[in-house]
């Protein structure tokens, strides 16, 4: 009977140790389990690997199969290997959104700029991009070209005399030729030079004369653009304007000066102020002055027994004399005080 019942409690013990074994392991995301098999044994382990392209984050790498049939806790946490950002990227833009396993990036160049190289790289498992950067070189424009009766003043070609995006180049014309439109080009994204300019010849016919003046030597013939002729005027006349004038590219001539008249004072008799200076009108040679010039008559203030100057101006000829003023004769200035002579009247500000 006691044979008995050991027999059943071994039996009993065999049975329940036999019925305590683990299912397959628990999933953690991104990771591998390693061995990975259907059942395991209490005591058996299992070690956690992260998948390609993830790396290890945090908590156990283990677990091991308990008596009780059940695994230890799983901490293990693996996350998205990064990748390193491939930039910069000269004279372009690198489109992204995340730099992580299996992202995609995109290039593109700015304007005027052509990209040689992959156009997209992925980030693979070891973190590194499938494509190395590529590289945005400049759009070239052939040789520029010099237009009839022109030259090239400034150009700097690279290499082999090409020329790249925003390259520019600096023209000018032979002499007697006028440039008509920019005198500087430059190389456009799309490997063209902007508009070239043209150089023409221009003539203009014989400047004309100007009124109570000269002309320097000017034979009757064409002139060639930029060629220049020098005016003068008679004697007390005053040249107002540009005293050269010049051929322009539109076939005529700059503006030509004018020969301003002088003013000739018709008052015999008078104390002025001219040029900072008292003078008398009795003295002056001809009793001209020159147009522009201003001289100052003088006038009486007879409720305060005084004297005052008051302006005028010669202009091309005419000159107006204050109403003011009282011209006196020779006679006349024995017995009455001219106010010139007066006391200066005290102007209140």
């Amino acid at each position: 009977m006691m044979y008995f019942i050991l027999f059943w409690g071994s039996s009993f013990i065999n049975c329940v140790i036999a019925t305590a074994v683990c299912p397959g392991p628990p999933r953690v995301e991104f990771a591998s389990v390693y061995p990975d098999k259907r059942v395991y044994e209490p005591g058996e382990e299992v070690n956690y690997a992260c998948q390609p392209g993830y790396i290890y984050n945090s908590g156990l790498k283990k677990a091991i199969c308990t008596i009780s049939g059940r695994w230890s806790t799983i901490t293990l946490k693996c996350r998205l290997r990064t990748c390193t950002y491939p930039g910069p990227l000269h004279n372009g833009i690198i489109h992204h959104e995340e730099l992580t396993f299996q992202s995609v990036i995109s290039f593109s160049c700015n304007e005027g700029y052509i990209l040689k190289g992959a156009n997209s790289s992925q980030c693979n498992e070891k973190a590194e991009w499938n494509e190395e950067l590529p590289i945005c070189e400049p759009v070239t424009c052939p040789f520029p070209p010099v237009p009839e009766f022109g030259k090239i003043v400034f150009h700097l070609p690279k290499t082999g005399n090409v020329s790249i995006f925003q390259d520019v180049v600096r023209y000018s014309c032979l002499p007697n030729y006028a440039l008509f439109g920019n005198e500087t080009v430059s190389c456009l994204a799309n490997g063209n030079w902007s508009d070239f300019p043209e150089c023409r010849d221009i003539r203009c016919p014989r400047p004309t004369e100007i009124e109570n003046g000269f002309m320097s030597f000017s034979p009757d013939r064409l002139y060639h653009y930029r060629e220049v002729v020098t005016y003068g005027c008679k004697p007390n006349y005053v040249l107002d304007g540009p005293r050269e004038s010049k051929c322009e590219m539109t076939g005529n001539w700059s503006i030509k000066p004018s020969c301003k008249a002088p003013c000739h004072i018709n008052v015999k008799r008078a104390e002025v102020l001219y040029n900072g200076q008292r003078v008398k009108l009795q003295d002056f040679k001809e009793r001209l002055i020159q147009h522009a010039e201003i001289i100052f008559f003088y006038c009486k203030d007879k409720k305060n027994n005084c004297g005052y100057p008051v302006s005028t101006q010669c202009l091309d000829g005419v000159i107006t004399i204050p109403e003011c003023f009282h011209e006196y004769s020779s006679v006349s200035a024995f017995f009455v005080t001219e106010a010139s002579s007066m006391k200066a009247c005290i102007t209140v500000s």
